[in-house]
């Protein structure tokens, strides 16, 4: 599998990483009133972005000195230790199942502050692992460890998974690609968050391309 593009890290100084450095400032002013300290990124479909999003929202969040852990909830198809070179023999399965505490999976990263908890062996019931009392204590337990907890997951529209996990979660970031994305389905998307009262803090436009501009940029806004 191809490397994921961590542009805040090979180009900080690009107009992109300058949008994610503003998505990271908005989820601070969001998070005034209400704590967004565990949050996930999702999307209506495969291919639209979530985890190149959430991997560079993780570096940008970890560059201001906050203690910060990525965490891989896609059971189905994990990408995150492919994103940062690791092993994936460990990971949250291994905890949820109750062969390792969240301790034991950490692993570090080469950029100060920022861990990551692979997904670990892909499981035959990954809904009913993210459903389960175990993912709730979980949850709880790395919040206690880390000033963000950022968690990957599926699309909102392929499997539960996400739903299930919204449901757990202090917010929501959906991740929409421009010209791919039909707007129909990030509707149908936003009913399914919205159904198991997810906190929906903001959407991320994907590969906008301005005109004259060869660049890209990324919007973030209040649903």
């Amino acid at each position: 599998m191809m490397k994921r593009s961590l542009i805040t890290l090979t180009n900080p100084r690009s107009p992109v990483s300058e949008a994610y450095r503003t998505l990271r400032t908005n989820l601070q002013f969001s998070g005034i009133d209400r704590q967004l300290k565990r949050l996930m990124v999702t999307s209506t479909g495969p291919g639209e972005g979530k985890s190149t999003t959430i991997a560079n929202l993780a570096i940008v969040t970890a560059q201001t000195e906050k203690k910060t852990v990525l965490i891989d909830a896609d059971l189905r198809k994990p990408t995150v230790h492919h994103t940062f070179e690791i092993p994936n023999r460990h990971g949250l399965t291994t905890v949820i199942t109750g062969q390792a505490s969240a301790q034991e999976v950490v692993q570090s990263t080469t950029i100060p502050h920022l861990d990551v908890i692979t997904a670990g062996p892909i499981p035959p019931n990954p809904a009913e692992l993210i459903g389960s009392q175990a993912m709730t204590r979980f949850i709880e337990e790395v919040a206690t460890l880390y000033d963000q907890v950022l968690f990957d997951t599926p699309p909102v529209l392929a499997v539960t998974d996400a739903q299930i996990l919204a449901s757990k979660l202090d917010g929501v970031i959906m991740v929409v690609n421009a010209g791919k994305t039909n707007k129909e389905m990030a509707l149908r998307a936003k009913v399914q968050l919205e159904n198991v009262q997810a906190n929906i803090v903001g959407v991320v436009l994907n590969n906008k391309k301005m005109q004259g501009n060869s660049g890209y940029y990324y919007y973030y806004g209040q649903n």
